[in-house]
C-alpha cells in the first residue's frame, strides 16, 4: 500500500486515509496530489474547506497558474481587481503571478478544489499582497 509523504513510493491512487491535511487560518487544506504524495510534477490538487466569515486574502503565485472549482457553498472570488460570486460547479482561472483572493460569501462552509501548475518550481509558492494597495482597500 502507498505511504504518502512518509513512505518510499508515491501513490497512484489516493484515498481519504492518504490525504495530507494542512491546517491554515482560512480552513483545512486537504492535499490530494502533490510531490511526495504522488509522482505528479506538473499538477497540485488541494480541497479547501473554508468556514463562514473566512477567506484567503489577496496573494499571488509567481510560478503557478490556478483553477478554483467550487464544490459547495458560495465564493467571492477575485482575479486581479475583478470579482464574481461563484457557486457549485463554477470555476475561476487565475493566470500565473496574478493577484487573487477567495472569500466565503455564504453562511455554510465553502468547499472548493484548487488545481495549480506546475507542482515543482524555483522560488516562493505564494506571495501575500493583502496589505499592499490597492488590495488592502478593495474589500473595505
Amino acid at each position: 500500500m502507498g505511504q504518502g509523504t512518509t513512505g518510499a513510493r508515491a501513490l497512484r491512487f489516493v484515498t481519504s486515509a492518504d490525504v495530507d491535511v494542512e491546517e491554515l487560518p482560512w480552513g483545512p487544506h486537504e492535499w490530494l496530489c502533490r510531490p511526495g504524495l504522488t509522482d505528479a510534477r506538473d499538477l497540485l490538487l488541494v480541497r479547501v474547506r473554508m468556514p463562514p466569515g473566512t477567506g484567503h486574502a489577496f496573494h499571488r503565485h509567481p510560478a503557478m497558474e490556478e483553477i478554483i472549482y467550487v464544490v459547495t457553498g458560495d465564493a467571492e472570488q477575485w482575479v486581479g481587481e475583478e470579482t464574481r460570486r461563484l457557486g457549485a460547479g463554477d470555476i475561476a482561472h487565475i493566470p500565473r503571478d496574478t493577484v487573487h483572493g477567495t472569500y466565503n460569501a455564504g453562511a455554510d462552509t465553502l468547499v472548493f478544489l484548487a488545481i495549480l501548475s506546475p507542482a515543482t518550481f524555483d522560488g516562493p509558492a505564494l506571495v501575500d499582497v493583502s496589505m499592499d494597495e490597492p488590495w488592502r482597500s478593495l474589500r473595505a
